[in-house]
């Protein structure tokens, strides 16, 4: 806890000390802040939050309902009618419905059909499809659907967080390369600037010509213009990083002067990305976020299809109700008294129904076709992938050797020069190269990242767990 409020002060306050006090946040701890606080993130757990609503209303179409239907009229003090009819219904699975109902009717006009006890009419009944309805039906499907909504919202949620943090890392790098570039021009600068003061008192004392002179002034104020340009690419990179710098109550974080990036991540990007003991060629590209996701729809869309196709049954309801008006005696319920009946619906020509099947089957094919294509994708990203870490693996390594190559042509020419052997014209040459040697292993260096960075998205690695 004290590291972490440690650089929350670093990232919002800076240091208020001299120019060359700096601290270094690594690409682990940026991205711990990036999932932390980020609102995007956080955005990603509403997902969650609401496929578990929709989980919640779909269990509603079976909670208990308890219905009142009261009616009455009087007209010139005379009561037409007093009726009352209360009834409790219990949905269950398969469609099947339980009820119990009290009815309880008074008047001098009432429907002779209407007339009950005195003490009113009790019944238990149920009501069952034995068609349409019972095996499937929109209820179950629903609830079905939505426990597969959660799950698939997971997955979602994951490949959101892990978009999110892929920007954030590659906003990291472009970061780090162009403090990096910043850094080799301000190295040469330093050494132009001691070089033309060398040969400025060399020609003082007569031993260097003026056009030496005229040459360094030239190569400090390009090194001097190269800083600059490299000094207002790095400001535009750490303006971009602070983007996805955020403290725990929504509020943004500039990251100020004196904060510098890792050098050496190079060596803990692996871990950091979760690559470091990574087998791509036995990866399980079914476990992949995106897959799951569709086999979620997949299954969803199944649902989808054998309601549709239930639909094309016809509708038969059987109703069979118990009736009593002593209720307490569970002998007054017997099958000498009561209420049946029979409600039967079917549609001649099916069209609708018909319609419905056939768009559900197309869905499911789309999706069979999504997830074919998907899973081919991702294996031919990650075969790519893997092949150009490999190259640019072997790139850095003969970028490296060119630099170091350069590095001794320069020493060997400075020599040269300061024994009067070489002219400023081939040490400046040899710096130039030198330069160019260095911001293209910084740029290679730089791709490789991209590309870990490119692995980690398209594997989907980032694990975040959220409130």
């Amino acid at each position: 806890m004290r590291k972490q409020l440690f650089y929350i002060l670093i990232l919002v306050g800076g240091f208020a000390s001299a120019q060359d006090s700096t601290s270094t946040i690594s690409l682990s701890e940026y991205l711990g802040y990036v999932k932390s606080f980020h609102p995007i993130v956080k955005q990603a757990n509403l997902v969650i939050n609401e496929s578990e609503a929709k989980l919640m209303k779909a269990r509603g179409a079976f909670d208990p309902k308890l219905e009142v239907d009261y009616d009455r009229k009087k007209f010139k003090n005379t009561e037409y009618y007093d009726k009352l009819n209360a009834s409790f219904k219990i949905p269950t699975w398969f469609g099947i419905e339980l009820k119990g109902n009290f009815e309880e009717n008074t008047g001098e006009f009432l429907n002779p059909e209407s007339y009950v006890p005195t003490d009113g009419l009790y019944s238990a009944g149920v009501s069952v499809p034995v068609a349409r309805g019972l095996l499937t039906n929109k209820r179950m499907a629903m609830l079905r659907q939505s426990r597969l909504y959660v799950k698939q919202a997971k997955a979602d949620r994951q490949l959101l967080v892990n978009n999110i943090l892929y920007k954030a890392t590659v906003s990291y790098f472009n970061w780090l390369k162009t403090y990096n570039e910043k850094r080799v021009y301000q190295d040469f600068l330093d050494n132009a600037k001691i070089r033309f003061n060398g040969i400025k008192k060399s020609f003082e004392v007569g031993d260097k010509p003026a056009i030496d002179t005229l040459e360094a002034r030239i190569a400090l104020n390009n090194r001097k213009l190269n800083l600059e340009k490299s000094r207002i690419k790095f400001i535009k990179s750490t303006l971009e990083l602070s983007n996805y710098l955020w403290l725990n109550n929504n509020t943004p974080i500039e990251i100020k002067p004196g904060i510098i990036p890792d050098v050496n991540t190079f060596e803990t990007i692996d871990v950091t990305l979760n690559t470091s003991n990574l087998d791509i060629e036995n990866f399980d590209i079914d476990s992949h976020p995106k897959l799951q996701s569709l086999d979620y729809k997949f299954k969803n869309l199944t649902i989808e299809k054998r309601l549709k196709r239930n639909n094309l049954l016809p509708q038969i309801d059987l109703q069979y109700n118990f009736l009593s008006k002593t209720p307490e005696v569970a002998r007054s319920f017997s099958t000498s008294a009561y209420k049946s009946g029979v409600n039967v619906s079917f549609p001649l020509f099916l069209r609708k129904e018909r319609g419905d099947l056939k768009l559900a089957k197309i869905k499911l094919q789309d999706t069979e076709f999504d997830i074919q294509n998907t899973r081919v994708s991702l294996k031919n990203k990650i075969s790519a992938i893997n092949q150009e870490l490999e190259s640019y693996t072997l790139q850095n390594l003969y970028t490296s050797t060119i630099v170091d190559d350069y590095s001794k042509l320069l020493k060997a020419e400075e020599r040269k020069f300061f024994l009067g052997e070489s002219s400023f014209f081939y040490v400046n040459t040899r710096e130039s190269k030198l330069i160019d040697a260095k911001l293209k292993a910084i740029n290679l260096e730089n791709s490789f990242f991209k590309t870990k960075a490119n692995l980690f998205n398209v594997l989907a690695l980032s694990k975040v767990e959220l409130n």
